[in-house]
């Protein structure tokens, strides 16, 4: 999605940036570990395809990305690919009863001395706050494996409901309306600072 190509969203522990090319060696990197292929539900790409897919993510209008950078490292080393430690992406569709955009949320912290930190919450955060705010969404979505105890307590945390199990798939829908009073917790937990990228 081109909207978020010239931003990035400044937060106390993250810096969320566009996912660009020079990004995609350390991605390809990270995605060759079969933990995260589990934790993600992913199949390993060539090098050549990961440049596929980060060219899709920056032009398909049905999917939003950022990455997600230790703002302490950026702020000591301004070195991008030393500070990453993750992900957070949005898959767009709309429901066809209510024709509302629906926002399917991921979040990986795929550095693994960067978890427990708080970067995957806050980046989450920003993420949808800054959906919320520029693409109108109208509920989010998280399916996550029930194996992965950390992100469901996250989601359950961020006031997000089980909506549907399917054991075939060992998965977990949950969801989140977005409604007044959810917005009004979702301002008071972070605040939406961008600059130009």
């Amino acid at each position: 999605m081109r909207i978020n190509e010239h931003i990035k969203i400044l937060g106390k522990r993250v810096i969320l940036v566009p996912y660009e090319a020079k990004h995609v060696p350390k991605y390809h990197e990270w995605m060759q570990s079969k933990e995260l292929q589990e934790l993600t539900a992913s199949e390993p790409l060539s090098l050549e395809e990961e440049y596929e897919m980060q060219r899709s993510w920056r032009e398909d209008e049905d999917k939003c990305t950022f990455l997600i950078l230790c703002r302490t490292t950026y702020d000591q080393t301004q070195d991008e690919i030393l500070s990453l430690v993750g992900d957070t992406n949005l898959f767009l569709s709309l429901d066809e009863e209510t024709s509302e955009k629906i926002a399917e949320t991921e979040i990986m912290i795929a550095e693994a001395k960067a978890r427990g930190k708080g970067y995957g919450w806050e980046a989450m955060l920003l993420m949808m706050k800054y959906a919320q705010e520029n693409l109108s969404i109208g509920k989010f979505e998280a399916k996550i494996g029930m194996e992965n105890a950390k992100s469901i307590k996250m989601f359950e945390k961020m006031h997000f409901k089980e909506v549907r199990r399917v054991d075939v798939f060992k998965e977990i829908t949950y969801e989140r309306i977005v409604d007044k009073s959810w917005l009004e917790w979702l301002n008071k937990e972070v605040n939406l600072q961008i600059e130009v990228y």
